[in-house]
């Protein structure tokens, strides 16, 4: 399966022009402050970009970030704008024309941002085992990949090896496809679904348990999009199982409770991260306004207050009294299919 990845993204494709469905594709809907930084990024480097938009989380600045399946490093280079040169961005990518691409630009992309060191490195590697890298455990505050999980063989050693080497407090944070369904063999052996990000896509419950099983006990998901592949070709070969695109974010706290338990505790946001002051999105169903009192469960609240947006928020209350569990958390599909009625996603807390 490595071997036909790297032809599909080695070979085969030469541009994101070559790509037969719109499942990697980029989010046109993105904030000036990220245009601003890929209109500095090198054309080549952006041609050869094959990911789902583009994963930028909140509060970067000096934070240490390690990218799964990097690619020709455009994201590497916009986090390594973000992060600064107090940070760092490191990347894995086992596809050596995708690493040529990527190191050939390191310097331009230094005297872009202005820094005297560059505060980009790339390895040569399998994301499945990162343990053969030099990469220390609890090394990253921030672990992300774009599109890249689903064309693993095994996401499972992937996730367990994203949760050794995160920092305590840290988080994986990373877009991927998904299906509605678990995917049958005879298309998941199909390499050009495989290579357009659809048959490698997990079930949907299945990545949920699988994450939980890892030690991230409680994923959240940020944003969503179904999938219209947009090719009647491949399309006819999918018979009706449905794909999505979706964020996640994943941290890596101790003992995070398996339901979302109500405290009663709250948090107010304090506006002030650059790009969120209005708001603070922490995930779909958690957009916590500037100044307002926020309600949370236990792990919503750890998740603010264990990780590096603890200088952002207020925090009230303990878990001395328990009063059960957050109403409407359940266990449907979690993603917005665009249709109406019962299958759409339910207002819960999770």
């Amino acid at each position: 399966m490595h071997e036909q990845v790297k032809d599909y993204y080695g070979k085969t494709l030469q541009s994101s022009d070559d790509l037969q469905s719109n499942a990697c594709c980029t989010d046109t809907n993105m904030p000036a402050h990220l245009k601003a930084i890929l209109a500095k990024i090198h054309p080549q480097v952006s041609s050869r970009y094959y990911g789902c938009g583009l994963i930028a989380p909140e509060a970067l600045e000096g934070m240490h970030i390690l990218d799964l399946g990097s690619g020709s490093g455009r994201d590497c280079y916009v986090l390594s704008a973000l992060v600064g040169p107090k940070g760092s961005v490191t990347g894995v990518d086992m596809t050596p024309e995708q690493l040529s691409v990527a190191r050939e630009y390191i310097d331009y992309h230094r005297q872009q941002f202005g820094f005297d060191q560059s505060n980009v490195a790339f390895f040569e590697g399998y994301i499945e085992k990162l343990d053969a890298l030099p990469l220390g455990e609890n090394q990253f505050d921030i672990i992300i990949s774009n599109c890249v999980i689903n064309l693993s063989p095994d996401k499972e050693a992937v996730l367990k090896q994203a949760h050794r080497l995160l920092k305590s407090g840290g988080e994986m944070y990373f877009s991927d496809v998904y299906s509605d369904r678990r995917v049958p063999t005879h298309l998941t052996n199909d390499a050009q679904l495989h290579g357009e990000c659809l048959s490698g896509a997990l079930y949907w419950n299945d990545f949920i348990n699988l994450a939980k099983g890892c030690g991230f006990a409680d994923p959240r998901l940020v944003e969503d999009r179904p999938l219209t592949i947009d090719n009647p070709e491949i399309e006819s070969k999918l018979q009706g199982i449905r794909f999505f695109s979706a964020t996640y974010r994943l941290f890596k706290i101790n003992d995070l409770e398996p339901a979302c338990e109500d405290y009663g505790q709250s948090v107010i946001y304090n506006g002030g991260l650059p790009y969120s002051k209005d708001a603070f999105l922490l995930d779909k169903h958690h957009i916590i306004k500037t100044g307002e009192v926020f309600p949370v469960c236990g792990n919503t609240y750890r998740m603010l207050s264990e990780t590096r947006f603890k200088p952002f928020f207020q925090f009230n209350g303990n878990t001395v009294e328990h009063y059960g569990l957050f109403e409407g958390c359940g266990s449907a599909l979690p993603f917005d299919t665009g249709r109406t009625g019962a299958e759409t996603s339910t207002n819960s807390c999770c």
